[in-house]
């Protein structure tokens, strides 16, 4: 990298900063977590490497301007787990990861001189999951529903306030969003990831829609021109081979 940066280096990467470099950080995150949903070893290895040479991308122009070298990012992140591990690395007892993970943020909020339980979600997670954060914060000093009960039933009255909306007695747009919050919060008391579970959902759309294009091709017509009620029966029929290759592969 430092090669590629110098004199004799190549013209884009001696043109990249922090600021340029900030989408393929996040980029590279999401491969790596495809990979790991697609339960590809060889892909994950690659893209863990792609994220590895972001890390060392940042780590290189820190070092040319005299801010930091990879060698501290190293050193910044082993005694941070040092420290965030005294049941491991110190005398402190532990008899579950529940204890682990509230340790972890106390540790965390003294290291910070964090004074609010919500410091530290950063701000540019995607919104499910800046949700999600911000309700598993706030559960931990007590402020949640006992059950998923009570958060489902959250999303029945605030389903009924977003029809009231919709008639023009509320904002819709704010419904929306409390609607989509209450979701995350059983989707969290029911340990569902917010985020992967609409990737899933999407993924399964796409694979859908996909398999209605290929059958109305086949038949030499255009999607487009399809009454709904014909786009319903090809939406049922990829359910179906959905379900059978499920199926197949759950036998297998």
């Amino acid at each position: 990298m430092a090669r590629l940066r110098g004199p004799q280096g190549c013209p884009w990467d001696k043109e990249q900063t922090h600021e340029s470099l900030r989408r393929y950080l996040i980029e590279e995150a999401y491969e790596a977590i495809e990979a790991i949903d697609d339960e590809d070893p060889q892909h994950l290895k690659e893209e863990l490497g792609d994220l590895l040479l972001q890390i060392i991308f940042h780590a290189q122009i820190a070092s040319e301007t005299g801010e930091f070298m990879m060698d501290d990012v190293l050193e910044s992140i082993i005694t941070k787990i040092e420290h965030r591990h005294p049941h491991v690395f110190g005398e402190v007892g532990v008899s579950s990861a529940r204890e682990v993970v509230i340790n972890w943020e106390k540790i965390k909020d003294q290291e910070k001189g964090e004074t609010s339980v919500l410091s530290g979600i950063p701000k540019s997670l995607p919104a499910l999951l800046y949700a999600f954060k911000l309700q598993s914060k706030v559960a931990r000093v007590g402020f949640d529903w006992e059950s998923a009960d009570g958060a489902l039933e959250k999303i029945s009255e605030e389903v009924d306030e977003l029809h009231r909306a919709s008639k023009g007695e509320g904002h819709i747009e704010d419904e929306v969003g409390d609607l989509l919050f209450a979701i995350v919060n059983v989707a969290r008391h029911l340990d569902i990831d917010p985020e992967l579970a609409l990737k899933k959902t999407c993924d399964k759309f796409e694979g859908r829609f996909r398999y209605m294009e290929e059958r109305s091709d086949g038949e030499g017509r255009h999607l487009a021109d399809m009454s709904l009620g014909e786009k319903d029966k090809l939406w049922d029929e990829a359910k179906e081979v959905e379900k059978t290759y499920r199926r197949l592969n759950e036998h297998n």
